[in-house]
C-alpha cells in the first residue's frame, strides 16, 4: 500500500470510530435521563448473570433451533472480527497479513474464521427463511411492521455481504499466494478450507485483476464493518453491545416482587401508630416523589431505559404473554419498542434545543402506550422469564399503572370497586365488614 492509501485508511478509521463514539455518548446521555436506581448490590451474582446469559447465551437455547443458530452467528461474527486487529495494522502500516509470523497457529485461526464464516452464512439464510418464507407468528405480528421488520432483514443482508467479502478476499489471496510462491507481497500464510474452493474462479484471470478483486474485497470488508458498527445505534442489534451491561444490572429480586414507595410505606406506618404525630415533617423529605409512577420516559429509572435500548425485538416475550395470546392489545415487545421510540424522540428534542428538553406536548403514556395495553397485563412475569437478555417489560407496565392509579385515579371500574371495598370492608368483596368471618360457620 502507498502512503496515500495508508492516510486514506487512517481517515476512514477515524471517521468510523468517531461517529461510533458520538453515538455512544448520545446513547449514554439518553439512558441517564432516567431516574437513579442502585444496582450495585451483590456483584458476584451480577457477574455470574452476565457470564451465563449475555456471554453464555443460556436463555437463548431454551428454544433450541433459534438458540443454536443464534450462537453460531454470535460466536462466528465476534471471533471473525478478531481479524479486524490485523486489518487495522495492515491498513495503517502498509503490511499484509502482519500476524503470519505466528505460523501454524495463524493457519488454525484463519481456518477457524473461514469455517465460522460459512456457518454464519448458513445460519443467516435459515433466519431469513424463518422470517420471510415460513413467517413465524412472532415475526409477522402487527407490532413488527415497517422499520422494525426491514431492520431485521437489513442486518441479515449485511452479515451475508460481510462474510462473503471475507471469503472472497481470502480466495483471491490464496490464489495469489500460490501464483507468486509467496512473493510479490502475498506471502504464503494461513489455511483456507472454505475459500480455496472459490479460488478456481480466478484461474483464467490476469494477475492484476485478481489483485484488484482482493484489494477491493479487503477495503469493502473493513468499510462494511465500520458502517455496521455505526448502524447498530439505529438497529435492534444494539443488544450486541448492551446485552452485557443489561444482564449485569438486571433486577436480582425474585420475580413477582414489586418495590414499595417509601413515602406510601411511611404513610401506612403513620396511620397504624396511634402515638405518631400526623403533622410532623417526614423523616426523609426525598422519599416523597414529585410524581407517583411514570407517564413519560424521564419518570422511568435508567435501567428500564437501558432495557428499552437492549430489546432484541425477538418476540419471545409476546409469544409467551397470555394477554397477547388471547387477543388482547398488549404486546410486551411493543412496550419496549415504544419506550425506545419515545426516548429517541426526547433525545432528538434535546439535540434540537441545544441540550435542553422543550415540552412537546407528548408522553409515553397515551401517545405511545395506551391504558388498554397496560391493564391487559396479568403481571404473570412470563415476558421477564422468556427474555434472552433479562429485560423486564413488566416493570415499565407497573410503573405506568401506578401513575394511572395514584396520579389520575384512572383505574378500571372493576379495580376501583375492589380498592373501595378493601378500604371500606377490609376485603375485595362488597359486603359488611362484620360479615367477613361468616364463611367459617358454613358447612
Amino acid at each position: 500500500m502507498s502512503y496515500l492509501d495508508n492516510l486514506l485508511f487512517a481517515l476512514i478509521l477515524i471517521l468510523g470510530f468517531g461517529f461510533f463514539i458520538s453515538n455512544v455518548k448520545k446513547l449514554i446521555r439518553n439512558i441517564k435521563l432516567g431516574r437513579d436506581i442502585n444496582r450495585n448490590d451483590n456483584p458476584s451474582e451480577r457477574w455470574k448473570n452476565m457470564a451465563m446469559i449475555a456471554l453464555g447465551q443460556s436463555k437463548m437455547v431454551k428454544r433450541p433451533i433459534a438458540g443454536f443458530l443464534h450462537i453460531i452467528v454470535y460466536v462466528g461474527f465476534v471471533i471473525i472480527n478478531l481479524e479486524l486487529l490485523e486489518i487495522i495494522i495492515d491498513g495503517l502500516f502498509g503490511t499484509h497479513r502482519v500476524f503470519a509470523f505466528m505460523g501454524g497457529f495463524y493457519d488454525v485461526l484463519i481456518a477457524s474464521f473461514e469455517i465460522l464464516a460459512l456457518l454464519v452464512i448458513i445460519a443467516v439464510i435459515a433466519f431469513w427463511t424463518r422470517r420471510n418464507t415460513i413467517k413465524l407468528k412472532r415475526f409477522i405480528s402487527s407490532d413488527l411492521k415497517g422499520w422494525p421488520k426491514s431492520d431485521a432483514n437489513y442486518i441479515l443482508y449485511f452479515e451475508i455481504v460481510l462474510m462473503g467479502l471475507f471469503l472472497t478476499m481470502n480466495a483471491a489471496d490464496f490464489h495469489l499466494q500460490n501464483l507468486s510462491g509467496g512473493t510479490a507481497g502475498y506471502p504464503i500464510a494461513g489455511s483456507f478450507p472454505v475459500s480455496q474452493y472459490f479460488a478456481v474462479f480466478f484461474q483464467e484471470m490476469a494477475t492484476g485483476s485478481v489483485i484488484l478483486i482482493e484489494r477491493t474485497a479487503w477495503w469493502l470488508h473493513i468499510i462494511g464493518i465500520l458502517i455496521f458498527l455505526n448502524y447498530l445505534y439505529f438497529s435492534k442489534h444494539l443488544h450486541i453491545l448492551l446485552a452485557f451491561p443489561n444482564t449485569y444490572f438486571a433486577d436480582l429480586n425474585a420475580k413477582g416482587k414489586f418495590d414499595n414507595l417509601e413515602s406510601v410505606t411511611n404513610e401506612v406506618k403513620l396511620m397504624m401508630d396511634p402515638s405518631a404525630d400526623p403533622f410532623a415533617a417526614p423523616a426523609n423529605p426525598d422519599a416523597v416523589p414529585a410524581k407517583f409512577g411514570a407517564s413519560d420516559v424521564a419518570d422511568l429509572n435508567w435501567v428500564q431505559l437501558l432495557n428499552a435500548y437492549t430489546c432484541t425485538e425477538c418476540g419471545r416475550c409476546s409469544s409467551s404473554c397470555p394477554a397477547s395470546q388471547t387477543g388482547k392489545k398488549l404486546s410486551p415487545r411493543k412496550i419496549m419498542m415504544d419506550t425506545r421510540d419515545r426516548l429517541e424522540e426526547v433525545g432528538k428534542n434535546i439535540d434540537a434545543n441545544k441540550g435542553t428538553f422543550v415540552d412537546d406536548g407528548r408522553s409515553l403514556l397515551n401517545d405511545f402506550i395506551t391504558p388498554e395495553e397496560l391493564w391487559a397485563c396479568t403481571s404473570c412475569n412470563a415476558c421477564v422469564e422468556e427474555c434472552p437478555v433479562n429485560i423486564s417489560p413488566l416493570s415499565i407496565i407497573m410503573d405506568m399503572r401506578r401513575y394511572l392509579v395514584m396520579e389520575q385515579s384512572a383505574a378500571p371500574m372493576s379495580l376501583n370497586s375492589m380498592m373501595t371495598n378493601i378500604e371500606n370492608n377490609g376485603a375485595p368483596w362488597q359486603y359488611n365488614q362484620m360479615d367477613r368471618l361468616n364463611w367459617k360457620d358454613e358447612n
